[in-house]
């Protein structure tokens, strides 16, 4: 595997998880029908939260700070990882560095497309009712999350192709400050990271899944 290779692997990610549903085991369409029922109670809840709480101004700019903060480093782990690979030879190292960078790339073509299709308005708009098909939203949809997105798609790589307990440990902490921090910060609704969380969690395996990545790394 290598960065030439790239493009085209792309495309071929992007083809395995559309029919992904084809081919899903018993534990992966519970799993799913699980993410529907938890996003729907994050839903139904997503108005009376977002108008009680998360309403200090200060609050929601740290919030901000540390959101943007962590999404960077998810993905600057992935570009220091393939650069210290290359220096040491490591060719695991190397390859989990591009896989994390296309599960980031497949995930968030995915969540683009959705926020085109919802057009959601985001907590700040109109007393954070969150009405979904908004004129005007479209690349600004607050549905799903796309920092979330990133952060799991580059987690669940990481995760994936590591031995430490701590590593995955981390990755998933970080990730898990990304989506809090969404919601803290007055960006999404919790169902929007619910989801855009999910998302990532979801590519990220199924990229791992298709270049067999394997828990092999430190």
């Amino acid at each position: 595997m290598a960065l030439h290779t790239v493009p085209r692997d792309l495309w071929e990610d992007q083809r395995a998880i559309w029919t992904a549903p084809l081919h899903a085991s018993d534990r992966a369409m519970f799993a799913g029908i699980a993410l529907i029922a938890v996003a729907g109670v994050a839903g139904s809840e997503d108005t009376p939260i977002m108008q009680k709480h998360f309403l200090d101004p200060q609050t929601n700019r740290h919030a901000n700070t540390a959101s943007n903060g962590l999404v960077g480093l998810m993905v600057a782990a992935p570009v220091a990882l393939y650069g210290v690979g290359r220096m040491r030879q490591d060719t695991h190292a190397t390859q989990t560095g591009i896989v994390a960078g296309e599960a980031i790339a497949d995930g968030v073509a995915i969540n683009e497309l959705m926020k085109i299709i919802t057009r959601r308005e985001r907590p700040t708009v109109d007393n954070a009712q969150g009405h979904f098909f908004q004129s005007g939203t479209s690349w600004n949809s607050s549905f799903p999350s796309t920092h979330s997105t990133i952060a799991w798609s580059s987690a669940t790589v990481l995760a994936t192709a590591s031995r430490s307990r701590w590593i995955k440990i981390a990755a998933y902490g970080v990730a898990t400050g990304v989506s809090v921090s969404r919601v803290a910060g007055r960006d999404h609704f919790p169902s929007d990271v619910v989801v855009g969380s999910a998302l990532g969690w979801a590519v990220g395996r199924c990229v791992s899944h298709r270049h067999h990545l394997q828990n092999t790394l430190w």
